[in-house]
């Protein structure tokens, strides 16, 4: 079990994808993560990816809030602020990732909490930053991948701009996250200063195109398209870098000198082209392999291009990955007892970083809302009664299962 973080302990009011799956990362790394959430619960439960439901649990749910213990607190009522206060009181790291001015309300932004607690670290997901003329725009992973590029590049001239087939944006943003509010924490370590840590989907966008970005930023000729070609995978790469049929599948086939694959795949118009019409005739280079690659099944070609020393990959489906022999053995995937209706096994997406040989345990699969909202009051010093009242009362809601 991972203790890196081990002493650390983050208030999390975040919902959607980025914010939670930002902050299971620290919990992945031993922080004591507790979610607050309201008494019906944030928009990830009652959601799932593909409309699949496993065990009563949404799939945004179950792949965000590992390795959290769950509070279900009514932060619109006078006694659920003053325990949401209570809890930040004894935190090193408040994380949300509300619309702009949205903690103010409920007097927990960062100037009020700052002032409360300078070592404080207050840590913020949203859209487009907290201000600018953005702000209170509504931000999401889709209208993100259509402002900032990402589209763009992905689509192709003949079909126009196509979003990438997961919210990458999201999952970009919670690394982005977790890394500001790790780095914010090590400079806390050194000198007792909090920090304010903003995070945004515009930003994580922009990050996920750095070499696309910065080739077209910097080009003496700018491309006026930026959309992927038929076969080669981006604008700014040479063929044969790209993905090509074959008879049962496809190949990718990475940076190669195309006289060296036009021997693999006895196509000898290949080696009439020079380095640089890699550059500049990509259609027309990529079309000759794709005609050529589609007369055969990937396994014939793929011995070739092992012998050559050609970088390629099969395509593989998710069906093939989960049969991969790398995955299976760096354990990326984990199966758990869960913490659903009848506690049935799930199958998650492990932590992607190995300290010392080692992966971060899942301590808690995701939890039922508010299944350790007395087990949080008790150590905030309430009694069984007080406890009972704030239930009684909506101020809170408990489910011990």
């Amino acid at each position: 079990m991972l203790d890196l973080l081990q002493g650390i302990r983050v208030i999390s009011f975040n919902h959607f994808l980025l914010g939670p799956m930002g902050i299971q990362a620290l919990g992945d790394l031993g922080a004591d993560v507790i979610a607050v959430e309201s008494p019906e619960g944030a928009w990830q439960r009652h959601w799932s990816s593909g409309d699949i439901w496993h065990d009563g649990q949404g799939m945004v749910h179950v792949c965000t809030n590992r390795n959290k213990r769950s509070v279900a607190l009514d932060l619109k009522l006078p006694k659920g602020r003053e325990i949401a206060l209570k809890l930040i009181d004894g935190a090193d790291v408040v994380a949300e990732n509300f619309r702009p001015g949205v903690m103010d309300k409920l007097g927990f932004g960062y100037g009020a909490l700052r002032r409360r607690k300078p070592s404080l670290i207050y840590a913020s997901a949203s859209g487009y930053g907290p201000d600018g003329p953005y702000a209170e725009r509504p931000g999401q992973d889709l209208l993100a991948q259509a402002l900032f590029g990402l589209m763009a590049i992905t689509g192709q001239n003949t079909g126009g701009p196509r979003p990438v087939g997961v919210s990458a944006i999201d999952h970009h943003g919670a690394a982005v996250f977790a890394m500001g509010i790790l780095a914010a924490l090590l400079r806390r370590e050194r000198t007792g200063q909090g920090c304010r840590v903003d995070a945004s989907l515009m930003q994580a966008a922009l990050d996920l195109q750095v070499e696309s970005l910065t080739a077209w930023l910097n080009a003496a000729n700018r491309p006026a398209s930026v959309c992927a070609r038929a076969h080669i995978a981006g604008w700014y790469y040479p063929a044969p870098y790209g993905v090509y049929a074959t008879r049962n599948g496809h190949i990718a086939i990475s940076l190669c000198p195309l006289r060296k694959l036009a021997e693999v795949i006895d196509e000898p118009r290949l080696a009439s082209f020079s380095d640089a019409d890699a550059w500049s005739r990509q259609d027309e280079i990529g079309e000759i392999i794709a005609a050529r690659l589609k007369a055969k099944p990937s396994e014939d070609w793929t011995q070739g291009l092992e012998r050559a020393q050609i970088w390629h990959a099969r395509v593989q489906s998710y069906a093939d990955l989960v049969e991969d022999p790398q995955v299976k053995h760096v354990q990326a995937l984990v199966t758990v007892k869960g913490a659903g209706e009848s506690g049935a096994p799930v199958t998650l997406v492990n932590h992607p970083v190995r300290y010392d040989g080692n992966a971060a345990a899942i301590r808690l699969p995701p939890q039922r809302l508010g299944a350790q909202t007395r087990e949080v009051l008790v150590e905030l010093g309430l009694c069984p009664s007080e406890i009972a009242a704030l239930a009684r009362d909506g101020v809170v809601r408990i489910d011990e299962g």
